[in-house]
């Protein structure tokens, strides 16, 4: 995890960019990834950790109707909790996540292990873009947190090398 924390850190560098998060499932476990590389203040300022739907609609500006209709883990969800800490940070990338790490919680139409990960990035005036998708990770609750990090991380990486 280190490995790829240094390098998505090498890159926004270059990029002159900051990365922020939203975190659910992995309660802060991305920040403390990116926190783990020597001199990170210079390319993270913060993050947030989004537990509960009420932190998700008022600091990341959640629409409630989504989270009441869909769920916390859905793709709306996530690509909103995305561009909110994206503009509540003014960074140029953020990664959201927000799954079901287990033991318990699934249901049929989302099992244990099911994860939405959104990236967004913008410049100045350009529009943000967000990616999302839906990921089935396995094993034990930390696994999944683990798994949901390095694809978080990983994310990251390549949208920032994609800039440089």
């Amino acid at each position: 995890m280190l490995a790829l924390a240094e390098r998505l850190g090498a890159a926004l560098q270059q990029c002159k960019w900051q990365v922020t998060a939203a975190e659910s499932c992995t309660g802060g476990a991305v920040a403390a990834a990116i926190t783990a590389v020597p001199g990170a203040s210079a390319w993270f300022e913060g993050s947030v950790v989004s537990y509960s739907n009420r932190i998700k609609h008022e600091v990341l500006g959640v629409d409630s109707t989504d989270l009441s209709r869909l769920g916390a883990v859905s793709e709306p969800v996530v690509r909103q909790m995305a561009v909110g800490v994206l503009n509540r940070f003014d960074a140029n990338l953020a990664v959201a996540v927000s799954g079901i790490a287990g033991p318990d919680g699934g249901t049929e139409d989302k099992p244990v292990g099911t994860v939405w990960i959104a990236w967004a990035h913008g410049e100045g005036q350009e529009p943000v873009t967000v990616d999302a998708r839906c990921i089935q990770f396995s094993g034990d609750r930390h696994e999944v947190q683990s798994q949901t990090v390095a694809e978080a991380l990983r994310g990251l990486l390549s949208i920032a090398e994609s800039h440089l």
